[in-house]
C-alpha cells in the first residue's frame, strides 16, 4: 500500500505548529531570565545588608573576608572592579587591596635582586605584614592573589605560578617554558638541583639540562655554589625553607 504523500495544507499547519511552539518556548525562556534576573536582585540586595551587618568582620578577618569574596562572584557581583561606589563607600575594600597591590609591588621590585623575581607567596606575606607593622588590618594569601589579579590589567608581568606545592609570584614578564617548571619542582626538597640530579630524576641529556639551568643562572632565579663537589644551582625563592 503506498505512503499518503503529505499535501500543502499539511505543510502549512505543520509550519504553523512549529510557529506556535517557537513562540511558546520564547515566552517560557523570557519568564525564566526575568525570574532569573528578579531572584538575583534579591540576593544582591541581600548581599548588601549581609554587608553592612558584618562589615567589621569583612574588614577584620581575612578567612571571612575570603568567603564574602565567594559569595559575590557567586551572583556575578565584584566588590573589587572600582574603588569608587556603594562597595567602596561601604567596606573600602577597593582601596584595600589598591593599597595592598602598590606594596606587593614594592616588596617584589625590593627583593628581585635577590630572588630574580620570583617569590614563594608565604615569604611576601612575610615581607609586607612587617612591612605593614602589626596594627595594620590582617592580610591572608587569598588578599594577596586577588590584589595581584588587579595588577594584571597594566601588563607589569605579575602572576601567580604554582610550582608543585608551591604558589609563587612572579614579577618580571617570563614565559615559564615546561622544562623549568619541572626543575622547580625537584628543587623543593632541597632547595637545589644538580646536573646530573636532573638528569637522572629527568632523563634529560646534558645539553637539555644545562641550557634550562644557564637560563635560570641568566635570569637571577637560581645561583650557583662552586664550592661543591659538584655545582649546585640554588633557587633563590627557596632559600627561606632550606
Amino acid at each position: 500500500m503506498a505512503r499518503r504523500r503529505v499535501g500543502i495544507h499539511g505543510l502549512q499547519q505543520q509550519a504553523r505548529h512549529n510557529e506556535e511552539f517557537q513562540k511558546i518556548g520564547e515566552a517560557l525562556a523570557a519568564q525564566q531570565l526575568e525570574q532569573l534576573r528578579s531572584q538575583l536582585g534579591v540576593f544582591k540586595a541581600n548581599l548588601e545588608e549581609f554587608a553592612r551587618k558584618y562589615r567589621k568582620d569583612i574588614k577584620r578577618d581575612p578567612e571571612f573576608r575570603k568567603h564574602f569574596q565567594l559569595m559575590c562572584s557567586n551572583i556575578g557581583v565584584d566588590p573589587l572592579a572600582s574603588n569608587k561606589g556603594f562597595w567602596s563607600e561601604l567596606l573600602g575594600v577597593g582601596d584595600f587591596y589598591y593599597e595592598l597591590g602598590v606594596q606587593i609591588v614594592e616588596v617584589c621590585m625590593a627583593t628581585r635582586e635577590r630572588n630574580g623575581g620570583l617569590i614563594e607567596i608565604s615569604e611576601l606575606k612575610r615581607h609586607l605584614e612587617r612591612m605593614r607593622g602589626r596594627n595594620a588590618q590582617e592580610i591572608s594569601e587569598d588578599d594577596i592573589v586577588r590584589s595581584i589579579k588587579n595588577l594584571k590589567p597594566l601588563g607589569n608581568g605579575f602572576d601567580i605560578v604554582t610550582i608543585g606545592a608551591k604558589k609563587l609570584v612572579q614579577s618580571v614578564p617570563r614565559e615559564l617554558n615546561v622544562d623549568f617548571p619541572m626543575v622547580l619542582t625537584l628543587a623543593q626538597a632541597s632547595g637545589y638541583v644538580t646536573v646530573s640530579g636532573v638528569m637522572s630524576k629527568l632523563g634529560w641529556d646534558v645539553d637539555r639540562t644545562t641550557r634550562v639551568l644557564d637560563n635560570s643562572l641568566k635570569d637571577g632565579i637560581c645561583w650557583i655554589d662552586l664550592q661543591a663537589s659538584e655545582p649546585q644551582y640554588w633557587v633563590s625563592s627557596f632559600f627561606a625553607d632550606s
